[in-house]
C-alpha cells in the first residue's frame, strides 16, 4: 500500500509493496514534459520499509553573471529548463519509525527529458550504481555497455543511464535522515 502524505511525500508499506523491477513507492515530479519517479525497497525484502519516508525535488542551479554557481532554486511544475540550465534531483528519505532500517536501495529514474551529468551522483555512505536498461539491471560505469545502432556493443555513456541507485551501506538509524543526489542537463 501507498499513501500520499503531501505533493511530494510518500509512506510506503505493506505486504504489496512491489520489487525493484516493479517499484515499491513511484513519486511524479513533473518539469515541462519530462517526470522523475523513485523507488524504495529494502534489499532482499519484496516490501518498501513501511517508516522510510522519501521525497524527490527538482531544482534549478543559479547561476551569477560570471557564470559560477551561486545556488539551487525549486522548479515550479509548470517549467521548461532551458537548454544551458543544470538541475539537480534530490531525493531525501527519513527513517521515521522507532527501529533501524538495513539494507535500504534508493533508486531515481533520470527524466527522459534529461541527461545525467558524469561523476556528480552523491548520497551519504552509499555505492551509486546506474542503469541503462530502464532499472532492470544495475552497475557501475565501467561495468555497463549498450548496443549502437550497428549491432556493436560499446561502453555506456552518461548520457545513456535511465536510473541511479543508492545502496546504503550502512543501517539507517530511528530519526536518521539523509540526501541522495544527482545533477541533470536538458537534452
Amino acid at each position: 500500500m501507498l499513501r500520499e502524505l503531501g505533493a511530494k511525500t510518500l509512506v510506503a508499506g505493506g505486504a504489496q509493496a512491489g520489487r525493484v523491477a516493479r517499484p515499491a513507492a513511484t513519486l511524479v515530479i513533473m518539469l515541462g514534459s519530462c517526470a522523475a519517479g523513485l523507488a524504495v525497497t529494502a534489499q532482499g525484502d519484496a516490501r518498501a520499509p513501511r517508516d522510510l519516508l522519501v521525497s524527490s525535488t527538482l531544482e534549478r542551479i543559479n547561476a551569477t553573471a560570471s557564470g559560477d554557481a551561486e545556488g539551487s532554486v525549486p522548479i515550479a511544475t509548470d517549467t521548461s529548463a532551458a537548454p544551458a540550465d543544470q538541475l539537480i534531483v534530490s531525493v531525501r528519505f527519513k527513517n521515521s519509525g522507532g527501529h533501524v532500517l538495513d539494507s535500504i536501495r534508493i533508486t531515481s529514474p533520470v527524466p527522459a527529458d534529461l541527461s545525467y551529468v558524469s561523476d556528480s551522483a552523491s548520497g551519504p555512505g552509499a555505492d551509486v550504481l546506474f542503469s541503462v536498461d530502464s532499472g532492470r539491471s544495475f552497475g557501475r560505469p565501467e561495468e555497463l555497455t549498450v548496443q549502437a545502432p550497428d549491432g556493436s556493443v560499446r561502453g555506456a555513456d552518461p548520457a545513456d543511464y535511465t536510473h541511479v541507485r543508492w545502496v546504503l551501506r550502512a543501517s539507517l538509524d530511528a530519526g536518521a535522515s539523509g540526501v541522495a543526489r544527482f545533477r541533470a542537463v536538458p537534452r
